[in-house]
């Protein structure tokens, strides 16, 4: 059910529940569908309800980075820090599966913050889950191997869609890690000879943890 999600999130506050839903909107997403652009204005803050959705961050020089994946149950950190100082989106989020999301107005998020402690813990719960999830990202990019960064990110969308097959382009693995295709398919290529993954068509299977 709906209101499995937020309940969950906020067990002893069922007011608050009933609040987000009164103020929110809930709109249904495709994959691939840009929720929120770079440069764009921030009115409302998402929720997502079931699916994913991941934030990306593009240099100058166009390349993307994959900086987090937003599950069913949380939201934004990005948008929540963005909205409520009235300043525009620093980053793009996309939907990475099939997404319902519920868009909370930005006037309320600060409302909220007063009326209710239970909102005000859930937006530091997921500013310190972001904030590990960065570190992580800046610690692979200055330490570890473009393959090392490779099958990380493979392992991770594995976990978080618990399948062990990933529909995916090299085009897009490379986008998320913020390198050439060339280089992702002929990593793929090498992980596949040593048994780790096998390649399909727009797809890959993990074969070894």
């Amino acid at each position: 059910m709906q209101d499995s999600v937020l309940s969950s999130e906020f067990t002893t506050s069922p007011e608050l529940v009933e609040k987000l839903y009164r103020y929110g909107v809930t709109k249904t997403y495709q994959e691939g569908d840009i929720i929120l652009d770079e440069n764009s204005p921030i009115r409302s803050i998402p929720i997502v309800m079931k699916g994913m959705m991941k934030v990306i961050r593009t240099e100058e020089d166009g390349r993307e980075i994959l900086l987090y994946y937003i599950k069913a149950g949380e939201s934004c950190i990005m948008s929540f820090l963005g909205g409520m100082h009235n300043e525009k989106s620093i980053v793009k989020a996309e939907v990475e599966e099939d997404t319902e999301i519920l868009f909370l107005p930005v006037d309320k998020v600060s409302l909220f913050i007063k009326e209710y402690p239970e909102w005000l813990d859930y937006i530091f719960r997921l500013y310190h889950k972001r904030f590990e999830e960065l570190l992580d990202i800046i610690n692979a990019i200055a330490f570890k191997k473009v393959d090392e960064r490779l099958l990380n990110l493979l392992h991770k969308k594995s976990e978080i869609l618990n399948s062990k097959t990933i529909v995916i382009t090299h085009e897009q693995l490379a986008n998320e890690l913020g390198t050439a295709r060339v280089v992702v398919s002929r990593l793929l290529k090498q992980l596949e000879d040593t048994g780790k993954l096998q390649l399909g068509r727009n797809k890959i299977t993990i074969l070894k943890d």
